[in-house]
C-alpha cells in the first residue's frame, strides 16, 4: 500500500493586505525631504563598494576593474567621486617631458623629473638658451675675441699669399699669369698665357695658329707648359683649401673656447639644480651640440625675425617644415606636469579615441603640403594624465573606437605607453618617429553591462589577465530604515542641485512604493535611483503645473500616470481590439479545453499584461503532446521545455499502468509573433485536463504559473502586470464580481498592485487566488475535486483526474484493439 496523497484543498484567496506593500508615512522621520540629511553616491551597494575598494587599492599587475550592473547617465562621474572618497594610497607619478635626442633625432628622449619640476626645467632651459643668444654675439663682437681672430686670419692669409705669390712668380718667368675666368655668376681662378703683354685664353692659341699669328711649335710649347702649370696650380689650390680648413678649424676652436665659458656656466647651473642622472646626460649632449653649432648664436636675438618680416607675405599657409626655429632642438616638451597636489589623479574619459587616450604626434605643414614632426610635436593623452591614478571609461565606446582596445591591452600588459599617431593604423600614413616609451602605473576602470563582461571574459583571453576585479552593482537592495534615509538624502541632494520642490511624506512614500514595485519583491527596493530621480523630476513638474511648492502624493501618481500614457499606445490598441471582439478573450462562462493565460509584453521599456486564449484538444493516437507554436516555428526554447515538462507530468500521473495513447495539441490562439517562457505551462495543463476530462473551465479566471514534473507550481515574472492586464480587460467588458486571477503561491511577496486593483479586491469585485499545486488550480477552474491517489494508487472516484485517467485508459484500449 502506498501512502495516499495529501489533499491541499482549493486555492487561497488573498486579502487586500497581501496585494501591496505600503510605506506608512509615520515611519518617515521628516515632514519633507528638505529635512533629510544630504546623501550622495550609491544606495545599499556594500558588496560592490568592497570590490571597488579592493580593486583601486590593490596595486598588483592586472588588477584593473570592470564595473557592471551600474545604471544612470553619470556613471563615470559617480565612480570618480567614489574613488576620491576612498582616498587610496598609491605611488605618485613624476613629471614627464620629451627632449631632443641629439644622437638619433627620430628617437626622442624621455626625462622623468620629481613632481612639479618639469615646467621649471622647461623655463630654465629656455632662459639658458636666451642668455646664450644674447651673450655669445657680444663675446664674438668684443675686442679681445676680434683681436685673436684677426691674428689667426692674418697668419693664414699670409701663408696663403706666400703660396700664391710663389706660384705666380714661377709662371711669370715662363710668360704666364694667374687671372680669373667668369663662368656664369662665379669667377674661377685660371692660368693665362701672356703674349705681347696681353693675357690670352688658352682656347685662343689654336685660333692664332690658324690665323698665322703664332707658329705651331711655339703654340705646342705654350700648351705643354699650360698643362704643366695647371697641374701645379691644382696642387697649390689644394694647399690653399687645406689652409682654409685649418683656418676654419682654428676659428671654430677659438669660438668654442670663447663661448665655452658661457655655455659651461649655464649647463653646470642646470646640472646643479636638476641632479638627476638622465638630466645630466642630456645636458652634456646639449653642451656639445651648442659648441659644435655656434652659427645660430652668432646672430643677435631678433635679427632673424626682422629679416623675415622684410620678405613678401605668402598668401597661403606659412612655411613651417624645414624652416623651423634652429633653437627648437633645445626645447623641452612637457607632456605631464603636476602642481603641488599630492592626490592621485582620477580621469573620466568620455571620448576615448586613440588620440585622446594614448596621445599623438602632431604635424607641421609647409606651403607645399609637406609635413614634418619632431619631439616638440608629441602630445600626451588621458592614460598619461592618469599616471599614478585612475582612468575611467565606458567599455562599449572603448572597444568600438578603431585601434583603441588592442593598444590598451598592450599598454596595460607591459605598463609602458608608446605615443604614436592614429594614422599608424592605416597604410602610407605612419610616422618614422619612435619616442621612448613612458613607464606608467595606471588603474583602468571600465563601465559596461553584464553581457559585455561575459563576452569579453569568454572570448578575449587577455581580458581575464588585465581586468581581474569585477565590481557588480545590484539593481535591488533589502528594504530597511537605513535605505529609506539614504533615499530621502539622495532626493534632497537632487532637489538642491536641480532646484526641485521638497517632497512631503506622502510623495516620498509613493515614490518608495514605486521603487519596491520596480524591485519586484516587497522586502526589496530598486537601486536604480536614476529612475527614481526621473520620477521626482516629473512629479515636480506636475506640482509646478498645479502652482504648488511642495510635491505631494497626487503629483507623484499623476507623474506615473502621465508616463504610462506616453508609452501605452500599443496596450490601448490591444484593449480596444479585445473590447471590439477582434481579439477573442472570454471573461465569463465556461468552456471545455479553453483557459485564459497571461503574457507580458515589453515595448520601449514599458511592460504590460495581455490575456491570451489557450486551447487544447485530445484525440486517439501516438503523437503525444503537439506544441502548435513549435510546429509553426513560433515557440522559444523555454516554452518548448515547458511543453516537455507537461509531457513528463502526464506520464508520471497517468501512464504508470498503461501507455499514453493520445494525440493532443496545445495552442496560443491569435498569437503570431512568437511565444517563449514557461510561465503558461500550468495553464496549458488545465486546458489539457479539461479536454481529456470533458469538464468545462471557468472563463472569468485567468491563470499564470510555471510547473515542474511533480505538479508543483513555480513562481513567474511580471505577476503585477499580468494581474493588472486581466483586470483592465474585465473592467472594460464589465466586472461581475466573480472574475479574478490565479497566481503561484511563491509570488505573493512580489505583489505591488495598482491602487484601483486593490480597491476592486477590497469591494469583492475582483479576486486573486494563490496555488502551490496543479490540483488546487483544477478545483478552482472546474468547481470539482481534482482527485488524489489513494493508498492503492488509484484516483478517488468522480474526481477530475479519475475522469482523465479513465479517458486515457479507454484510449489506450481502443488503440490496441484498432491496431
Amino acid at each position: 500500500m502506498k501512502e495516499p496523497e495529501k489533499n491541499l484543498g482549493k486555492p487561497t484567496e488573498l486579502t487586500p493586505e497581501k496585494l501591496r506593500w505600503r510605506c506608512e508615512p509615520s515611519r518617515l522621520p521628516f515632514e519633507t525631504t528638505a529635512q533629510a540629511e544630504l546623501r550622495e553616491g550609491f544606495v545599499g551597494q556594500e558588496r560592490a563598494l568592497r570590490a571597488l575598494k579592493m580593486g583601486v587599492e590593490l596595486g598588483a599587475p592586472g588588477y584593473n576593474v570592470f564595473v557592471c550592473g551600474l545604471a544612470g547617465t553619470s556613471r563615470g562621474g559617480t565612480i570618480a567621486r567614489m574613488i576620491e572618497e576612498l582616498k587610496p594610497s598609491v605611488k605618485v607619478s613624476p613629471d614627464r617631458c620629451y627632449v631632443n635626442n641629439f644622437k638619433i633625432s627620430d628617437r626622442p628622449r624621455l626625462i622623468s623629473l620629481p613632481r612639479g619640476q618639469a615646467n621649471g626645467f622647461k623655463k630654465d632651459m629656455q632662459a639658458g638658451v636666451d642668455f646664450l643668444r644674447r651673450r655669445i654675439p657680444q663675446v664674438f663682437e668684443g675686442e679681445p675675441f676680434q683681436r685673436q681672430k684677426g691674428r689667426i686670419v692674418e697668419r693664414f692669409t699670409g701663408r696663403e699669399k706666400d703660396l700664391m705669390d710663389d706660384f705666380t712668380r714661377r709662371i711669370a718667368r715662363e710668360q704666364f699669369a694667374l687671372g680669373h675666368m667668369q663662368v656664369g655668376a662665379v669667377a674661377l681662378p685660371e692660368i693665362f698665357p701672356v703674349l705681347e703683354g696681353q693675357m690670352v685664353p688658352i682656347e685662343d692659341i689654336s685660333k692664332m695658329v690658324h690665323e698665322g699669328k703664332l707658329d705651331s711649335p711655339v703654340a705646342e710649347e705654350i700648351e705643354r707648359k699650360y698643362e704643366q702649370f695647371r697641374q701645379e696650380f691644382t696642387v697649390v689650390y689644394r694647399k690653399t683649401l687645406t689652409l682654409s680648413r685649418e683656418l676654419a678649424s682654428e676659428l671654430s676652436y677659438l669660438e668654442q673656447e670663447a663661448a665655452s665659458v658661457l655655455v659651461d656656466g649655464v649647463i653646470e647651473e642646470l646640472k646643479e639644480k636638476y641632479p638627476d642622472p638622465s638630466v645630466s646626460e642630456y645636458l652634456e649632449e646639449v653642451r656639445h651640440h651648442i659648441l659644435d653649432n655656434l652659427d645660430p648664436f652668432k646672430e643677435r636675438e631678433g635679427e632673424g625675425e626682422d629679416a623675415a618680416t622684410d620678405l613678401p607675405e605668402v598668401p597661403a599657409m606659412k612655411p613651417q617644415g624645414p624652416e623651423r626655429d634652429p633653437f627648437r632642438v633645445y626645447g623641452v616638451n612637457v607632456i605631464l606636469a603636476h602642481g603641488d597636489e599630492s592626490e592621485s589623479p582620477v580621469i573620466f574619459e568620455t571620448t576615448p579615441t586613440y588620440a585622446n587616450l594614448f596621445g599623438t604626434i602632431q604635424r607641421a605643414y609647409d606651403a607645399r603640403g609637406g609635413w614634418t614632426s619632431d619631439f616638440m610635436d608629441l602630445r600626451g593623452g588621458s592614460l598619461l594624465r592618469a599616471d599614478g591614478g585612475y582612468l575611467i571609461m565606458y567599455a562599449m565606446e572603448t572597444i568600438s573606437e578603431p585601434g583603441v582596445w588592442r593598444a590598451l591591452k598592450r599598454t596595460l600588459s607591459h605598463t609602458r605607453l608608446e605615443i604614436q599617431p592614429a594614422e599608424m593604423f592605416y597604410p602610407f600614413g605612419g610616422s618614422s618617429m619612435k619616442p621612448e616609451a613612458v613607464p606608467i602605473n595606471v588603474k583602468v576602470i571600465l563601465i559596461g553591462d553584464r553581457s559585455m563582461y561575459e563576452l569579453l571574459y569568454e572570448y578575449e583571453e587577455d581580458f581575464r589577465k588585465i581586468f581581474k576585479v569585477r565590481v557588480e552593482f545590484d539593481e535591488e537592495m533589502p528594504m530597511s530604515d537605513t535605505v529609506i534615509a539614504e533615499y530621502a538624502g539622495r532626493l534632497r541632494t537632487l532637489s538642491e542641485k536641480e532646484s526641485l520642490s521638497p517632497f512631503d511624506r506622502g510623495a516620498f512614500a509613493t515614490m518608495l512604493e514605486h521603487g519596491v514595485r520596480m524591485a519586484g519583491r516587497r522586502n526589496k527596493v530598486t537601486a536604480r535611483f536614476v529612475d527614481i530621480a526621473d520620477l521626482a523630476r516629473e512629479a515636480n513638474y506636475a506640482a509646478r503645473e498645479a502652482d504648488e511648492h511642495v510635491v505631494r502624493a497626487e503629483h507623484v501618481r499623476k507623474a506615473l500616470s502621465s508616463k504610462m500614457e506616453r508609452h501605452n499606445l500599443v496596450e490601448t490598441r490591444i484593449r480596444e481590439m479585445i473590447e471590439e471582439g477582434t481579439l477573442l478573450v472570454d471573461v465569463a462562462g465556461e468552456r471545455v479545453g479553453q483557459v485564459n493565460g497571461l503574457s507580458v509584453l515589453e515595448i520601449g521599456g514599458y511592460s504590460f499584461g495581455k490575456p491570451v486564449r489557450i486551447t487544447a484538444t485530445a484525440a486517439l493516437g501516438k503523437s503525444g503532446l503537439i506544441n502548435i507554436e513549435r510546429e509553426s516555428n513560433l515557440s522559444g526554447r523555454f516554452h518548448d521545455k515547458g511543453v516537455h515538462i507537461i509531457s513528463g507530468y502526464l506520464r508520471s500521473h497517468f501512464a504508470q499502468d498503461k501507455p499514453l495513447s493520445l494525440a493532443a495539441s496545445i495552442c496560443f490562439e491569435q498569437s503570431y509573433s512568437g511565444v517563449d517562457g514557461d510561465s503558461a505551462s500550468s495553464t496549458e495543463v488545465y486546458a489539457l485536463v479539461s479536454a481529456l476530462s470533458g469538464l468545462p473551465l471557468r472563463q472569468d479566471i485567468a491563470v499564470t504559473g510555471s510547473m515542474n514534473q511533480q505538479g508543483d507550481i513555480q513562481p513567474i515574472g511580471g505577476v503585477n502586470e499580468k494581474i493588472e492586464g486581466f483586470y483592465d480587460v474585465c473592467r472594460i467588458k464589465g466586472l461581475t464580481g466573480t472574475q479574478g486571477v490565479l497566481i503561484p503561491e511563491a509570488n505573493i511577496e512580489d505583489l505591488m498592485l495598482r491602487q484601483d486593483v486593490v480597491e476592486a479586491v477590497t469591494t469583492k469585485k475582483f479576486h486573486i487566488w494563490s496555488a502551490a499545486k496543479i490540483e488546487q488550480g483544477v478545483e478552482l477552474l472546474t468547481g470539482s475535486a481534482a482527485g488524489y491517489k489513494n493508498g492503492s494508487g488509484a484516483f478517488d472516484s468522480g474526481t477530475v483526474f479519475a475522469r482523465v485517467n479513465q479517458r486515457l485508459s479507454e484510449m489506450a484500449k481502443t488503440l490496441k484493439e484498432f491496431e
